[in-house]
C-alpha cells in the first residue's frame, strides 16, 4: 500500500493518533464520572471487566490488557483483595505464577455495574449505525494489533460474555 501520510496531507484533523488521543481525553472523565457514586473508581471497574471471563489470570496478562504499569496496577489489585473483589491464588505447580480471580462479590459488581457502562457507550454512539460502530471495533483492533504485534497473543480482544447467562435465563 502507498503510504497515507505525506507531507502535504498530513495535519491534526485526520491524524489518527490525534483524533485517538482527543476520543480519549474526552470519553475518560465522563467514564470516571460514571462511578461517581459507587464503591469501585473506572480503573478498578476496568480491572476486575478484564477478570471477568476468566481468560486473563496473571498480573502481566492484565497490566498488558488494560494498559496499567504494574507498580499501580499491584496497588490496585491489594485495594480489590483487601475489598473481597478478587483473589490471589498461587500455583502448586509453579510458585512463581500467581492467577487472579474475581470472587463471587467482584463478579456481581460487574454484571450489576455493565448496564451504566453500555448506556453510556450506547448514547455515545447513538449517532452512528451498527455497521459504522462494527467497522470502528475492527478497524481499532486492526490497529492495536499492528502497533503491537508481538503481544497479540497476549491481548484479548473479542467480546465480553458479561450477560451471555443473563440473556440465557431471562
Amino acid at each position: 500500500m502507498r503510504p497515507y501520510y505525506r507531507p502535504g496531507n498530513y495535519a491534526m484533523k485526520n491524524s489518527v493518533g490525534y483524533l485517538m488521543r482527543m476520543s480519549v481525553n474526552r470519553v475518560l472523565p465522563q467514564m470516571e464520572a460514571l462511578f461517581h457514586d459507587q464503591e469501585l473508581t473506572f480503573s478498578q471497574w476496568t480491572t476486575l471487566v478484564a477478570l471477568h471471563d476468566g481468560r486473563i489470570t496473571s498480573a502481566g496478562d492484565l497490566a498488558h490488557n488494560i494498559c496499567h504499569d504494574a507498580g499501580s496496577l499491584t496497588r490496585l489489585i491489594d485495594q480489590m483483595e483487601k475489598r473481597g473483589l478478587v483473589t490471589r491464588q498461587r500455583s502448586k505447580q509453579d510458585r512463581r505464577v500467581v492467577t487472579l480471580t474475581l470472587t463471587a462479590r467482584g463478579r456481581a459488581l460487574v454484571e450489576a455495574l455493565a448496564p451504566r457502562v453500555m448506556n453510556f457507550w450506547n448514547k455515545l454512539l447513538s449517532g452512528f449505525s451498527h455497521a459504522e460502530v462494527d467497522t470502528l471495533i475492527a478497524l481499532l483492533t486492526r490497529l492495536v494489533l499492528a502497533a503491537d504485534p508481538r503481544a497479540s497473543a497476549k491481548l484479548h480482544l473479542s467480546k465480553s460474555p458479561i450477560f451471555t447467562a443473563r440473556k440465557k435465563s431471562a
